[in-house]
């Protein structure tokens, strides 16, 4: 099937390579030149695992291409994904001028049936707001006294991790579209459900609704998985106070199969480019529908204070005032396996260190070229605070005469480390964990000073 991909973000790059290699002939589209030059010439822009073998190998096979010709994304597919950004307005709401863009330019090019697929994470309605824009556009072209052609549009939300994401495409545990039930809307649902036929070999994974409970679908996955994150966080800080053990306690409730353990660990609070603004967004829909997000507007308080539980635990034990301090830094993604900066709780946590006087040495497998980029936004008003990070190329390199270390991003690379060199290149040998990856107990045996969160020492 030709299918064609608006978006060359981290969705819909994922998205247009994993339909490429079940079979289709996909077409990537982005107005971003610079973005496009660097696919076809082999770069990728973003860093998710195996995902470079996997574009590689489908153009080679010629069922992957990259354009920043619209005109020719049009033509291409009959299936049209619009996987464009939807960035938070600053009143928390999802700002959908690209979507609309993107739904204004397939309209205006069309010249046969096309399915509009949101793929984006829009807000409820959202389909409803494509309709219309696929209907005036079509209205207003002139096609030689013949009707314009058809159209369906569907809402099929992504359920991607980031680390993870072609294997969660590749392995769904569900897949959702969301159309109407006019003909044209269900010949759009039937050529959906054909994209992902293969998916259903071991037991049905395609769940239809209505287009606006898709929607509301998307947010609500996130935003529970957001309240799992701030709950644990809160008992973790509970914990702290109570002398209890927020690693025994997850254990102990997640254990119950009607809790699980799922995005249950405690830590220096959730970051990215989804959860916090879906939850911004979804809070957003319940103001203006009279509806307030009680417990949502909880959960968001909850991640930001959670981003101050480490320093606080810092300046505890080193003092606010910490000119002339190096600390070494292990981890500024804002989850492993990913170089994504946004929203990462390490940024928060090195603009406080800086602004206290701190000198830094930080390491990053992936995130460091990005994180180059991302601070020199936050400190653009301090901009001689930058001269007081240091990136170094080995974890051990971060440590050297620090000190303290703090841990904020867990990479598989920092749960076994030579405790023993760790120990000999720190100064002073403490240890700051915002991610729970060792026992206080060994880490008593081992000489450490260790300050972790919710975990008696």
């Amino acid at each position: 099937m030709n299918i064609t991909v608006f978006g060359t973000g981290y969705v819909g790059l994922v998205t247009g390579v994993c339909l490429a290699e079940l079979g289709n002939d996909v077409l990537c589209i982005d107005i971003d030149e610079i973005k496009i030059s660097m696919l076809n010439s082999g770069e990728v822009p973003i860093y998710e695992p195996g995902l470079s073998e996997l574009i590689a190998r489908n153009k080679h096979a010629g069922r992957l291409a990259f354009s920043s010709n619209p005109v020719q994304g049009v033509k291409h597919g009959a299936i049209q994904f619009i996987a464009v950004g939807t960035p938070s307005s600053q009143d928390g709401a999802a700002d959908l001028r690209y979507v609309f863009g993107a739904a204004q330019t397939i309209a205006e090019h069309m010249e046969s049936f096309k399915v509009v697929v949101n793929k984006s994470t829009v807000p409820v309605g959202s389909a409803e707001g494509v309709r219309d824009i696929l209907r005036g556009t079509l209205a207003q072209r002139d096609f030689n006294g013949d009707p314009p052609p058809e159209f369906a549009v569907v809402s099929n939300p992504e359920f991607l991790k980031e680390g993870s994401a072609i294997d969660d495409f590749m392995h769904p545990d569900r897949i959702i579209l969301g159309f109407g039930d006019s003909p044209a809307e269900r010949q759009g649902g039937d050529m959906m459900r054909e994209v992902y036929r293969q998916f259903n070999h071991d037991g049905e994974r395609v769940i239809c609704m209505d287009a606006r409970s898709a929607e509301l679908t998307k947010y609500a996955a996130n935003a529970m998985l957001a309240t799992r994150i701030s709950f644990i966080n809160e008992m973790a800080n509970l914990a702290d106070h109570l002398e209890a053990d927020i690693e025994k306690i997850r254990i102990g409730i997640g254990s119950d199969p009607r809790i699980g353990d799922s995005f249950l660990h405690a830590g220096v609070g959730y970051g990215g480019s989804c959860f916090p603004k879906d939850v911004a967004a979804l809070m957003r829909m319940g103001r203006d529908s009279d509806s307030p997000m009680r417990i949502l507007e909880a959960v968001a308080d909850v991640n930001e204070a959670q981003r101050f539980v480490l320093l606080s635990k810092i300046t505890k034990r080193l003092g606010d005032d910490l000119s002339g301090r190096r600390l070494g830094i292990w981890g500024l993604a804002f989850k492993p396996g990913t170089n994504d900066m946004r929203e990462a709780p390490s940024r928060t946590l090195i603009r406080e260190l800086l602004q206290r006087g701190a000198s830094l040495r930080v390491y990053d497998p992936v995130a460091m070229p990005e994180a180059r980029q991302c601070l020199a936004v936050d400190l653009r008003e301090q901009p001689k605070q930058l001269n007081r990070i240091e990136y170094v190329e080995a974890p051990l390199d971060a440590a050297s005469n620090a000190d303290a270390l703090l841990i904020t991003t867990e990479w598989d690379v920092f749960w076994k480390p030579d405790f023993d060199a760790l120990k000999e290149m720190l100064k002073t040998p403490i240890i700051f964990d915002g991610r729970n990856l060792y026992e206080p107990t060994l880490m008593r045996i081992l000489g450490f000073e260790y300050f972790a969160m919710g975990r008696r020492f």
